[in-house]
């Protein structure tokens, strides 16, 4: 039985990791063909049919490039920078439900690699490690491009985290758990929780002001436009990884991928109701099977996802770039306020409806 298990979860890891890289892959294609029509122009479209190729060509070159150390580089941390970032972005994604239990006779098959009853403050944990691998390849480089760019990319990540957390313990009062299946599964099938269904329903219709600001801090620590200051092109080259190259370059911008498609699947989980849809109770009453049920909850778990890794591409190429000192006012003076008042707010709210003593 034990070997069962660890196979179930090694082969769970393994699928969870290529979906991962599968997606940051082609997300890379995604952006290209979204920012050229946004542009009026085609994208990439030679190497295979409709450009399909493009991903692995790109890849096939990384792989392929030189590999460059600078003379006066710590070469250890410039090799473990990237490595570093790449690892956090990866580990992330352990504590997500994927879908619902799927049972073969008297086996229970769980889509989630590890449900621990503190998965949200392990989400947080890994996100603050991520900044490391930032900081220390940009340090290590020896280059004040790189230095300044990882400066930014911590004091950034510092700051947004502040107003995430305080958004995350509004919807934790509401909740009531740290587990991010207990999350999902408080979360009705229905959006607004009514119907005489268990759960609450979206808390998304619950926590609206909490979810404007982990979405906004979403966008500030995967250093995405506008809020892309620590990779600011225009003023530092390309940031903490100006003077990385082949594969070290390419963890960096796989990193960055692999932690929009993570964002993605833990805001759908904890404010979309994860791998809940409506209908979804209804269909049980038909009597399908119960892995059928888990599939489609699966699939709409994805495409909730989907939706939010599009909504990352549409804002970089509709919303400009802020300013370094306009990125700090909005995240100690605007969103650190309303988070403490949204948790003040909640706190009232639960206390008069009787949900607290």
């Amino acid at each position: 039985m034990e070997l069962a298990i660890i196979i179930e979860k090694f082969s769970l890891i393994t699928i969870v990791l290529l979906v991962s890289l599968v997606v940051a892959m082609y997300m890379t294609l995604v952006e290209r063909r979204f920012a050229a029509f946004f542009q009026d122009r085609l994208g990439p479209n030679r190497a295979g049919p409709f450009g399909l190729l493009q991903p692995l060509a790109d890849g096939v070159k990384l792989f392929t490039k030189e590999e460059i150390l600078p003379t006066n580089a710590n070469k250890l941390l410039f090799v473990l920078g990237p490595s570093l970032a790449m690892f956090t972005a990866t580990i992330t994604s352990a504590v997500i439900p994927w879908g619902k239990d799927l049972t073969f006779g008297d086996r229970t098959i769980s889509l989630q690699v590890a449900d621990i009853n503190i998965g949200v403050l392990y989400i947080f944990g890994v996100v603050s490690l991520g900044v490391y691998g930032m900081m220390v390849g940009g340090w290590a480089s020896n280059n004040k491009y790189s230095l300044m760019g990882a400066i930014r990319a911590a004091s950034q990540s510092i700051s947004y985290e502040i107003a995430m957390g305080m958004a995350i313990i509004a919807l934790l009062m509401v909740t009531g758990t740290l587990s991010v299946r207990g999350i999902v599964e408080g979360q009705s099938s229905t959006l607004w929780g009514i119907s005489g269904t268990q759960g609450l329903g979206w808390n998304v219709f619950y926590q609206p002001l909490a979810f404007m600001i982990y979405l906004i801090c979403m966008f500030a620590e995967c250093n995405r436009t506008p809020f892309d200051l620590p990779e600011c092109e225009s003023e530092l080259v390309a940031g903490y990884h100006t003077e990385h190259s082949s594969m070290k370059l390419g963890f960096y911008l796989f990193a960055e991928y692999i932690n929009m498609f993570v964002s993605s699947a833990v805001v759908s989980a904890l404010f979309f109701g994860g791998y809940n849809f409506p209908g979804q109770e209804a269909l049980a009453a038909t009597g399908i099977h119960t892995n059928w049920i888990a599939i489609l909850g699966v699939v709409a778990f994805f495409l909730k996802i989907a939706f939010f890794l599009f909504f990352f591409v549409w804002v970089r190429w509709t919303i400009p770039r802020f300013r370094y000192d306009q990125l700090m006012r909005l995240g100690w003076n605007m969103l650190v306020p309303l988070a403490i008042a949204n948790i003040g707010i909640t706190g009232l709210v639960m206390y008069f409806t009787g949900h607290i003593n």
